[in-house]
């Protein structure tokens, strides 16, 4: 049976097909073996990961991901308060940036991880966050994240994160209304990410700005070689998987 995905590609015209990765990995505390096969699974391009390991030892720990699933690191980690990016070699990368978002009193530290890559013809703008427990805070970091993103510079971005609420919060809400939701946009798979062992709430997104293109997206169901096990032994969220079409920068 065909993926309900649609395999990366890079068009004639210079625009390309691209799988983004997003996925909180809860610190790489989890079945590292079974997560490395849900990721090999998915064959993403771009990884974008929520609680990458940021303390002892933890470049070491992202290189062993990036090893064990064919992908190189590109930035984030401790740097960006624990959002992480990794990609395939198909990318150019262009920059990279971390950023920590103002601290919230008694709350954890967050930051995002970003960049400009290219594949083919198409510059494309990475971010990856995770928004915190509060509503308040998860409101005005959204904000901060657009403004990042605008700083970017780029036509073309997209976005994975962990947002820590559903599609009617106030965070998800302001970033739904000004980019594209790519899984209501294009579901396909499974729905809830939150938690892995009996998913009832849709917490992560990839998001994409207007003009590219959402083919699919959503947690990747019948993975080869992959078993309900591991999605649940990996880490405490499921994976949101897109193919996304990328235009050419003119």
């Amino acid at each position: 049976m065909p993926s309900p995905f649609p395999n990366s590609r890079t068009e004639s015209d210079g625009s390309a097909i691209i799988r983004v990765l997003g996925y909180n990995v809860r610190s790489l505390r989890d079945d590292t073996e079974a997560l490395a096969r849900v990721i090999n699974a998915c064959a993403p391009d771009v990884l974008l990961l929520q609680e990458a390991p940021r303390f002892f030892r933890w470049r070491k720990k992202l290189a062993r991901l990036a090893k064990a699933t064919n992908l190189v690191y590109l930035t984030g980690g401790a740097p960006a308060a624990g959002p992480a990016i990794l990609c395939s070699l198909r990318a150019t990368v262009e920059s990279t940036e971390d950023t920590l978002l103002p601290l919230t009193p008694g709350q954890h530290r967050r930051g995002l991880a970003t960049a400009i890559v290219r594949f083919g013809k198409a510059r494309l703008g990475l971010v990856s966050c995770h928004l915190g427990l509060q509503k308040a805070e998860r409101r005005a970091h959204g904000g901060l994240l657009l403004e990042r993103l605008g700083a970017l510079g780029v036509d073309h971005a997209v976005i994975g994160g962990d947002l820590n609420e559903g599609p009617t919060g106030p965070a998800f809400t302001l970033l739904a209304d000004a980019l594209q939701d790519a899984a209501a946009i294009a579901p396909r798979g499974g729905t809830d990410t939150f938690p892995a062992t009996g998913p009832d709430r849709r917490i992560d997104a990839v998001l994409a700005t207007r003009n590219i293109e959402v083919l699919a997206c959503g947690v990747p169901t019948d993975l080869p070689g992959v078993t309900g096990s591991d999605l649940r032994a990996a880490t405490d969220h499921l994976p949101v998987l897109a193919a996304l079409s990328i235009p050419a920068n003119s």
